[in-house]
């Protein structure tokens, strides 16, 4: 089958390059038509996604595959999908893929690269752009605009390129699947990846993603109260093709989703073990919570469980709930997402207030978000991790 093609580029990755390899690793993936692409990256609904098109992947060279993704690993580290802030998508694409593809060995020979534009190595998309798009060229997506006329259709083409040779080596139409996530809990998204890359390549990192990564890495300035409300936002956007509901094909057309209602269906976890006994953790938490809640038409159910569900509480927006429980003992996270998998409507996120030390679910297609206190440890490579600092 054409996706063992995917499976064996990932295992040469991991025994060549492991920061890659474990990346890719961390993405969920998905199979689909990418019109003539091998393949794609973007960021829906707060979740990083990698797809592909296994015929037209089958198709490339063994290290093209290899150049192939470390090329997507680096745009989702840029986050280019989310930078480009209105600029004309064909120019920014280009732009994009010049800030990138030099510090890639063996890409196919139709990678764009900065000399054939003129143009040096080592800026940024945002520079490349700023050259490729003609001065006083205001033109939108349709191509309308003001300016030099043989420079306006010329446009990203550059001198002496045929503006029809000017494409992408991945899919970037997926791009636009990352405005229903606000850039913040993107970064929090991609900073969880690359955490568990540089974990399970025991600390490397490659030198071309070295300043990249340790930028990303840096403790965030973003408060975790804004980190929790992008999140719910997110969770609770309706009226979009593309929901975290749609992965649960085996309702076809009868979906228990948000598509189908707009109240906002929240399943939230909160760890009573000994470990996260931390009363002003708790309240502070509970406090936000609630103050979302009553903002918007919402259900929340609450479970308090620590090596197995203790207590089951639920409020709407309009009312008050999330009392204080202790129960001690140790921890097991796999009963919330258990009762998760059960719920009738299933819930459009799952929010668990741990410190992670426990098992969990190798996999979960309900968005996630880790709640973790002090020194509390991310226990999957799934879901968005946010540390809780009162």
């Amino acid at each position: 089958m054409a996706i063992n093609s995917l499976e064996n580029a990932v295992v040469r990755l991991l025994r060549e390059r492991p920061f890659y390899g474990h990346f890719i690793l961390n993405l969920r993936r998905e199979q689909r038509s990418l019109a003539g692409k091998p393949a794609g990256v973007t960021i829906r609904d707060g979740i990083p996604i990698l797809a592909v098109d296994p015929g037209c992947f089958d198709l490339l060279a063994t290290q093209e595959q290899r150049a192939l993704l470390e090329h997507l690993v680096t745009h989702l580290l840029h986050l280019h999908m989310l930078r480009r802030k209105g600029r004309n998508q064909h120019d920014w694409d280009i732009a994009c893929d010049l800030a990138i593809n030099p510090a890639i060995a063996d890409l196919p020979q139709d990678a764009v690269q900065p000399g054939d534009y003129g143009m040096e190595e080592g800026l940024a998309a945002e520079e490349y752009y700023s050259r490729l798009v003609p001065p006083f060229d205001t033109g939108n997506l349709d191509g309308d605009g003001y300016g030099d006329g043989e420079l306006a259709e010329r446009g990203a083409a550059g001198e002496g390129r045929d503006a029809a040779a000017d494409t992408t080596l991945d899919e970037h139409a997926i791009w636009s699947d990352a405005d229903s996530t606000p850039l913040a809990l993107a970064e929090e998204a991609v900073r969880a990846v690359t955490r568990e890359s540089q974990r399970g390549s025991d600390g490397e990192v490659p030198g071309e993603l070295q300043i990249v990564v340790d930028g990303l890495l840096r403790p965030s300035p973003i408060p975790w109260r804004q980190i929790l409300q992008q999140f719910v936002a997110t969770a609770g956007r309706t009226g979009r093709t593309s929901t975290w509901m749609r992965e649960h094909r085996r309702f076809s057309h009868d979906t228990p989703g948000i598509r189908k209602r707009r109240r906002l269906n929240l399943l939230v976890g909160i760890d009573i073990s000994d470990s996260t006994n931390i009363v002003e953790q708790r309240e502070a938490f509970a406090r936000e919570l609630l103050q979302i809640a009553r903002g918007r038409e919402s259900r929340v159910t609450v479970l308090y469980a620590n090596s197995r569900i203790q207590r089951i509480e639920a409020f709407s927006g309009s009312s008050c709930g999330v009392q204080r429980y202790d129960g001690g003992g140790f921890t097991d996270l796999r009963p919330v997402f258990e009762y998760a998998r059960n719920m009738h409507p299933l819930p459009a996120a799952v929010i668990y207030l741990t410190d992670g030390i426990g098992p969990a679910p190798e996999q979960m297609d309900f968005p996630t978000l880790w709640v973790l206190t002090g020194a509390g440890e991310k226990p999957v490579p799934w879901g968005v991790e946010m540390r809780l600092e009162v």
